[in-house]
């Protein structure tokens, strides 16, 4: 405990000494503090090193508390209360504390907004808070150039920056940023040579001959990387990962790609057998698993396949590998994604298919002949560009080593209908919320409650995009964030921070929930209220108030209503309409930030399970506190006309205005297995239709079930949540039940 507060106040006194017009040192020298407490020992078994562990107090740029220099005050708090300190070492803890309240990078942002902005959005407790719009504090999305990494390894790398150090003056920002670059480098060298230290100590303590052999090999290894660019795949696969962890990024790129010919180049010399890959591979997937400095269950992509590699063939080779890896080890990460095209080899879609076919999630399959395009568009980049998209988090795109595209805002549209019907009040809270009945009008026509709708959902884009800016421009003034810098287009030749102008395309992207419940509930009310006349507006949100109690008959209406999902023309055509406004509103909001993307993401991770926990019941026959739907799928339930409908449904929505979606399916295994024919006509048909990425379950009803009666005899089942998979004993129940309420196909 006492080396712990000693970090504290070494952390603390270390950052006060460095002022704003410091902060690229001021970042170096707090870094120098943190790392010897975070990284963590080489446990047995382990054939890479890196395994980390964050403290209450650091500096990160995605934490689940914050980024930049981040603060746990929970946890602090907690630690305050250890008896092992004296009065005087907690009274110190508890000035750092007050400390870091407003002066960590979170804090920093929420004190720039308008005192407008302020009241419109609440803090970021979206789990826990029922409204409309939520900011969240993170700089997230990150897939760094590990080929360049590789390419020039750490000596290569100094020597560009030293290059373009001495083009400029001394006292200039980019030669303090220069400056920090190398320190940064020399640093992570050291690290390097750290954990080799560590794995010769141990294997010295190591009687089994064949554990000694991997710890000399790993000290070896990091001996290299620590002073030469990498020569041997064992070398660039733990080159590419500790500079990943080490920055502070959760995905993982292309590795097919940038270590697909080392890979190669092994097995062909001789110094690499398939057998010992593997058993790399494997080692390094349970590392990325069992990361310890976050909840990453929602990150942790590894990308494979697609468009825009330099070697397919040796990518290829690795790829099928990186798959059998996955099949093998089977863990809730790494979050294995295969992008694949006409033309590409098809064995890495056969494999990724029998992989699934054994219950197993991964890989998520995206198809490149509609996605490149669609991102050419969105993002408004070349062609060649948008071969570079990569998926990360629950879905969403940025470009490779190009963009950063943090998700920084979540919306509730079906929230913004309620409180649109209830003129201005969270039906939940009863408190007043988003634009006032004065500015809502009448709802004499459909066309009023639509537009009124409309119009609650941009005043809340706009604060949306306003704040994601505000973010970026806090994150710029704090930090350098030294190792996103080094290995992101365009910051090194710029001179400049990646989040201070360094970076050539910075984006963001909008969460939005409860698409499909939105569509539903406003057919529900064109056609009930006005069409047909059944009940009047004020009658049917008398009825949602109550939760329907009393109105089971009316209730049963609303459910009849035709819903997305089932290829209905009508109720897609509205799903359509709603998915148009809000992709284009978003979209509209560059002009106002500056930003050159902000693009919606129709995503889930659990969050139509949790935000339905304070949302109340619904015009489309939702009960309250219920699951909302899972990202543009149909509401569980609601797609009753066979997997055909379902699937000639959710290819309607436009893909070229957004900046990613989520498609869940789940099958059963009689099909999957006893008609696979059958099955890949059914993708193939989707794919050319439109269809951008599945992310496929197959997984029995009755194991479902059976796991909720017998979780222990159910630990290894892995299901498809939303954008990220999950032990579905590990779900909380009511996430259990909405996957258990999904249709079967």
């Amino acid at each position: 405990m006492s080396e712990l507060f000693n970090y504290y106040i070494s952390f603390t006194e270390t950052y006060k000494k460095y002022s704003n017009d410091e902060i690229e040192q001021r970042e170096v020298e707090c870094l120098k503090i943190q790392y010897p407490f975070i990284f963590r020992d080489i446990r047995d078994n382990d054939l890479f090193a890196g395994r980390i562990k964050h403290k209450a107090l650091g500096f990160s740029p995605q934490m689940d508390i914050g980024f930049g220099y981040y603060f746990d005050e929970n946890d602090f708090n907690e630690l305050i209360k250890d008896p092992v300190f004296t009065n005087a070492q907690k009274q110190k803890l508890k000035e750092i504390a007050e400390f870091w309240k407003t002066e960590n990078t979170a804090s920093k942002t929420r004190a720039a907004y308008s005192k407008e902005m302020r009241e419109i959005l609440p803090s970021d407790n979206w789990n826990g808070e029922s409204g409309i719009g939520f900011p969240l504090y993170r700089m997230s999305g990150s897939h760094l150039d590990h080929a360049k990494l590789l390419r020039l390894g750490i000596p290569g790398l100094r020597r560009e920056i030293q290059q373009k150090k001495q083009k400029v003056n001394p006292g200039e920002k980019s030669y303090r940023l220069y400056a920090a670059m190398e320190s940064a480098l020399e640093l992570f060298a050291g690290v390097c040579n750290r954990y080799a230290d560590m794995a010769e100590a141990q294997r010295r303590n190591t009687k089994t001959e064949n554990r000694r052999q991997q710890l000399h090999e790993m000290a070896g290894v990091l001996r290299h990387i620590a002073s030469e660019k990498p020569v041997t795949f064992f070398q660039a696969a733990q080159l590419a990962y500790l500079y990943t962890v080490i920055s502070g990024s959760v995905n993982y790129g292309r590795p097919d790609d940038y270590l697909g010919d080392f890979y190669v180049a092994d097995l062909e010399s001789g110094g690499l057998s398939e057998k010992k890959g593997l058993e790399l591979l494997k080692s390094l997937w349970v590392m990325m698993n069992e990361r310890e400095d976050g909840n990453w269950i929602f990150d942790s992509r590894v990308i494979i396949g697609g468009m825009g590699r330099k070697n397919e063939t040796h990518a290829d080779r690795l790829a099928q590998q990186m798959i059998e890896t996955t099949r093998q080890v089977k863990n809730v990460m790494p979050q294995l994604t295969l992008r694949f095209y006409k033309g590409q080899n098809p064995a890495l879609y056969q494999k990724a298919l029998d992989t699934i076919a054994e219950g197993n999630p991964y890989p998520m399959l995206y198809n490149d002949d509609v996605n490149v395009p669609s991102v050419q568009n969105a993002f408004n980049i070349s062609f060649e560009e948008a071969k570079q998209y990569l998926p990360f988090g629950c879905g969403e795109y940025v470009i490779y080593q190009k963009s950063a595209g943090t998700p920084s805002g979540v919306i509730n549209l079906l929230q913004a209908l309620l409180v649109t019907l209830h003129k201005g009040i969270n039906p939940t809270t009863g408190n007043k919320m988003g634009l006032p009945a004065s500015q809502l009008g009448e709802f004499n026509t459909f066309d009023d409650v639509y537009n009124s709708y409309k119009k609650q959902v941009e005043y809340y884009v706009e604060y949306l995009a306003r704040q994601e800016e505000l973010e970026y421009k806090i994150a710029g003034q704090t930090a350098p964030f030294l190792y996103f810098s080094i290995l992101f287009d365009d910051c090194i030749d710029r001179g400049k921070a990646v989040f201070d102008g360094g970076i050539r395309y910075l984006g963001g992207t909008l969460e939005t929930y409860g698409n499909s419940n939105t569509a539903d509930s406003l057919l529900a009310i064109k056609k009930l209220v006005f069409e047909e006349k059944r009940f009047t507006l004020e009658q049917l949100v008398k009825m949602l108030d109550k939760n329907f109690i009393n109105h089971e008959k009316e209730r049963k209406l609303c459910l009849n209503v035709p819903k997305y999902g089932n290829d209905d023309e009508e109720a897609d055509n509205m799903l359509v309409e709603v998915d148009r406004h809000i992709c284009t509103v978003t979209r509209d909001q560059k002009e106002l930030t500056g930003l050159h993307s902000y693009l919606v993401v129709i995503i889930n991770n659990n969050a139509n399970t949790v935000m339905g926990r304070y949302t109340c019941a619904s015009p489309d026959g939702r009960k309250a506190y219920t699951p909302m739907n899972n990202g543009n799928a149909p509401s569980s339930g609601f797609d009753r006309s066979g997997v055909t409908a379902f699937l000639n449904s959710i290819v309607k929505p436009d893909p070229t205005i957004h900046a990613g979606t989520v498609q869940n399916m789940k099958f059963s295994k009689d099909l999957f297995n006893n008609h696979r024919d059958k099955l890949e006509i059914l993708l193939e048909t989707y794919f050319e239709n439109g269809g951008t990425q599945a992310m496929l379950n197959v997984v029995g009803k009755q194991d479902l079930e059976n796991a909720l009666k017998f979780p222990e005899k159910y630990q290894n089942l892995i299901v498809r949540v939303g954008g990220f998979s999950a032990k579905f004993v590990d779900l909380d129940p009511d996430i259990q039940q909405e996957i258990l309420a999904r249709t079967l196909y």
